[in-house]
């Protein structure tokens, strides 16, 4: 019974030893089957591995043409005709820089907003108000009317991150960004008359970026200027003191260097920040420095002076009479607050005689005078000197230079120069005898210096310079520590063909250190009022001592070492004890 059960369930289920032979064909069928698999995917393989490797190989090309392909240069192709070659790069105006390389000019990326002519704007009343209220700048109505022609027009230009982020989340199809770049100023008003600015496509229309734009846009290299920065702020500082306390219509003030004509500042006020636009013709816009061709007064008398030794017709020890005025043919040169005695050619500087330089001048004569003047470059527009802006002189035609006219030009009249021309011709009558042509640019190419006067002749200058500001009308400007030389200048304005009183030009032309005079600088008040000095607007009451306060603060910047006199020591001591 139990073997019968057994027997049953042996028919479903397989016991130990007893278990189903599978056949030696059946094992070689199955084998067989794997095998057909794996020489499929053999023979596959390769075409995944090419598709692949194809693939990689187009990623990589890609790469390498966006990123690299502008930049490489394969040998032997040096020779290329680049003409027709147009590069794009992200910035393509170059900076300005200081003599320390301080940047004063330079161009950032940006973007502009255009309104394309497709897709169709559904309301563009209401993206122009979401659009004004982005640019609060822009006029609601312009706005409007760009988006209703909807052709290709910039909508505003100059976009900040914020507001391209802005327009960005409009979502508006229609609305698209374009590369551009934008001229930044790092240090607004500072520069204003020397850099001068860019118009809305980056092109120079005024200053160095007019008259070195070709340099700018040719090359990425860096501009270099001649230009102290911690200096021009100072001067700018003080001769904004100026103006306020003596209520002037402007100013202007020049640094050079007199062994190479590198000017170190150059400030002109008012001056204008180049970051806004304001409108042409406004007084803010007119280069003093280079534009302001005046009458400089008693500040020629330095070229007076010089041209007389020069020639060999007067001696330092010479007097000339300025007891009485002197009259001429045309005229009467009388003094202000004058001596009323025989005077030295070294009083004649500091008492500021008009008698005593008509006196010299016409011992020297006419055809000198006139020759002398020339070569100073008194009758040309400084036409090489880098800032665009420029004038030319008001110099008197040869047969209008009569008897009455030299004596007017030796002190100062009937001969209109800019500042620029003066501080020009003054570096010569100090410096050793040498003009050199005024620069702003580092390594540039201005005319070859050349010799105006004797070194000899130069010498005898720098003592009769620096008498005036010990003894005479620049006595204001006499710092402790530093020797300074200079002239002052006062000059009435002419207005109407008429010379008027209280309304003048004061100048004040120095040097220091004396004894080997390194920098010059020309200090001009135009119109100062007489409020805070005793209704007096001299230029010893004020061209003077703000060159007296700019050349304090500015000497220990140029690392002007003080040199005290004994007396200035006991003075400092004395008042470091008192505090």
């Amino acid at each position: 019974m139990l073997e019968a059960n057994i027997s049953k369930k042996s028919k479903s289920y397989l016991l130990s030893g007893r278990e189903k032979k599978v056949s030696g064909g059946q094992i070689f069928f199955t084998e067989n089957l794997d095998s057909q698999s794996i020489l499929t995917c053999k023979q596959r393989m390769p075409y995944a591995i090419a598709a692949f490797l194809l693939c990689y190989l187009i990623i990589v090309v890609k790469i390498f043409y966006a990123c690299l392909s502008s930049g490489i240069v394969i040998s032997g192709f040096e020779d290329i005709n680049r003409e027709n070659i147009t590069v794009i790069a992200p910035v393509s105006r170059a900076d300005i820089v200081d003599i320390n390389g301080t940047i004063i000019a330079t161009s950032l990326p940006t973007v502009n907003l255009q309104v394309a002519p497709k897709p169709k704007i559904k309301d563009p009343e209401k993206l122009a108000q979401k659009l004004a209220y982005i640019f609060p700048d822009e006029d609601y109505e312009t706005i409007l009317k760009k988006l209703k022609k909807q052709r290709y027009n910039d909508i505003k230009r100059n976009l900040s991150p914020a507001q391209q982020a802005a327009v960005n989340n409009l979502g508006i199809p229609a609305l698209e960004f374009v590369k551009s770049q934008a001229r930044i100023y790092p240090h607004d008003n500072l520069f204003s008359h020397i850099i001068g600015y860019t118009d809305i496509d980056n092109f120079g229309i005024s200053g160095i970026e007019k008259s070195m734009h070709n340099r700018l846009t040719q090359s990425t290299k860096a501009l270099q200027l001649t230009i102290n920065t911690t200096v021009q702020d100072t001067i700018r500082e003080e001769l904004g003191k100026a103006i306020v306390k003596y209520k002037a219509l402007g100013a202007t003030a020049i640094l050079m260097d007199t062994t190479n004509g590198e000017v170190i500042s150059m400030v002109s006020l008012p001056d204008y920040n180049p970051n806004i636009k304001i409108p042409v013709g406004d007084r803010a816009m007119f280069n003093f420095a280079t534009q302001g061709v005046y009458e400089a007064g008693s500040v020629f008398k330095t070229f007076n002076t010089a041209l007389g030794l020069e020639s060999k017709k007067i001696k330092v020890s010479d007097k000339f009479d300025a007891t009485e005025p002197l009259k001429l043919k045309g005229i009467t040169v009388s003094d202000y607050r004058g001596e009323n005695r025989w005077l030295s050619v070294g009083e004649i500087l500091i008492h500021s005689s008009n008698i005593g330089s008509a006196q010299i001048i016409l011992r020297v004569g006419k055809e000198k005078q006139r020759e002398f003047l020339l070569n100073l470059g008194f009758s040309e527009k400084l036409s090489e000197f880098e800032v665009y802006e420029k004038a030319k002189p008001l110099f008197p035609a040869q047969k209008d230079w009569h008897e009455h006219t030299m004596a007017a030009v030796s002190y100062g009249y009937s001969l209109s120069a800019t500042p620029l021309h003066i501080i020009s011709a003054f570096n010569a009558m100090i410096n050793g005898g040498i003009y050199y042509y005024p620069t702003i640019i580092k390594s540039s190419n201005v005319p070859s210096p050349r010799r105006v006067i004797s070194e000899n002749t130069s010498k005898k200058m720098i003592p009769l310079l620096r008498d005036v500001v010990v003894k005479g009308s620049a006595k204001s400007a006499n710092i402790d520590g530093y020797q300074v030389i200079g002239k002052t200048g006062t000059a009435n304005k002419l207005v109407n063909g008429r010379y008027v009183q209280k309304k003048v030009m004061t100048s004040f032309l120095s040097a220091f250190p004396a004894d080997s005079p390194k920098y010059s600088l020309l200090v001009v008040l135009d119109e100062p009022k007489g409020d805070d000095t005793f209704g007096f607007v001299t230029s010893g009451w004020n061209a003077a001592p703000t060159g007296g306060n700019i050349i304090k603060a500015i000497a220990p910047q140029l690392n002007i070492p003080a040199d005290f006199t004994l007396d200035e020591q006991r003075k400092h001591i004395k008042a470091s004890f008192e505090k």
